[in-house]
């Protein structure tokens, strides 16, 4: 497919601080994304990462910090000068245009004449797979063709840099999942520089070519989806993209011990006061045999198992209290023989799964 924008800006962020009173909204922030990546800002509510965007955008002007697009310093231009595309949570449509009215908008401001606005805004809706609508209401589309013409807006003047705020938030699960994938190939087809932010973990590792996790203004970790979910530097970003466990784990001599196990791991171990063991539900087996390998085995009591359609999770409680997960594939007629609660098993955790972690949030 053919790129449709001009070549994209590097943005440069360097020691950014933005403080509201005592609260630090943004404390001390620095992050370089590259030309044409798709970066996610990610964090829980009142992390920092709209704030941060807000910047980007120049919504926000911060306390202190520098801010480049390319090599021209933005942090005093206002936001109309600084040529981005800007989707907001709420659209932010005007219900009393039509569809291209609202998608030529930025054109009409920036001077372009009729006959060239009409073409662009046709080529803009036909990239969102909107061809044909530009008569339509606002209040004759659904939710998904909202979320369609924000973007076309966002997109047609050409902007080198595209920003995004929870633009799928208000869609249900479904089209939600759909337009993830449709954005991320529309990403791919224009090739702009695109930060987007979401407080939706799976959101975020789907879409990404990278992420920045955000917590207290900080950036915690920033690292591709898989490295986040594989390799997370610290406990909070662990805990917060995916679903975890955590067991205390000791320096006994050269050796590391959780839950009375000597473990067995191929994973760098951190050179930290405090240490835990990191567990993923679907890394975690039922052992019915002998043990393999380098696989570490913990003896367990299941305390509940709850059925999920295609999968099961079982929950067991460890010999020191600590309450583990276990997800599996459910195949025809097997459900039945997962053990129940009350039983003891044994749970399995290969060595390349067994990851030590800084118990430490950071």
């Amino acid at each position: 497919m053919t790129k449709t924008t001009p070549d994209a800006l590097p943005i440069t962020v360097r020691n950014v601080t933005k403080t509201y009173g005592p609260v630090y909204a943004l404390d001390d922030v620095s992050l370089d994304v590259e030309s044409g990546e798709f970066l996610t800002l990610l964090g829980p509510s009142g992390s920092g990462k709209t704030t941060l965007l807000m910047v980007l955008a120049g919504f926000t002007r911060p306390d202190q910090g520098s801010l480049k697009f390319g090599d021209a310093e933005m942090i005093r231009k206002p936001p109309h000068l600084r040529d981005v595309g800007m989707v907001f949570q709420n659209y932010a449509l005007f219900p009393h245009m039509t569809v291209a009215g609202n998608v030529g908008y930025p054109l009409r401001l920036r001077g372009v004449s009729k006959t060239d606005m009409a073409d662009r805004v046709e080529r803009a809706l036909d990239t969102v797979q909107l061809g044909g609508f530009g008569d339509r209401r606002i209040d004759q589309l659904s939710g998904g063709q909202k979320q369609r013409v924000a973007l076309a807006r966002s997109i047609v003047f050409e902007p080198r840099i595209l920003l995004m705020d929870e633009p799928l938030s208000a869609l249900d699960k479904k089209l939600r999942d759909r337009m993830q994938i449709e954005l991320r190939h529309l990403h791919e087809k224009l090739g702009m520089t695109t930060v987007y932010v979401t407080h939706d973990q799976r959101e975020a590792l789907t879409m990404s070519d990278r992420i920045a996790v955000v917590n207290h203004g900080r950036i915690m970790q920033l690292a591709t989806p898989e490295l986040l979910y594989d390799q997370p530097e610290n406990k909070f970003v662990a805990d917060f993209i995916g679903d975890s466990s955590f067991i205390r784990v000791t320096r006994e001599g050269d050796s590391l011990v959780a839950a009375g196990t000597t473990l067995k791991t191929n994973r760098p171990v951190p050179d930290a006061a405090k240490l835990a063991l990191m567990l993923r539900p679907e890394r975690v087996h039922l052992m019915d045999g002998p043990r393999e390998g380098d696989t570490n085995l913990f003896d367990a009591r299941v305390t509940d198992l709850v059925y999920q359609g295609e999968s099961y999770l079982l929950y067991a409680a460890l010999e020191d209290g600590t309450e583990v997960a276990v997800r599996g594939a459910i195949r025809a007629g097997t459900y039945g023989n997962l053990p129940k609660p009350g039983e003891t098993v044994n749970l399995a955790l290969d060595a390349a799964d067994t990851v030590i972690i800084a118990d430490e949030e950071g």
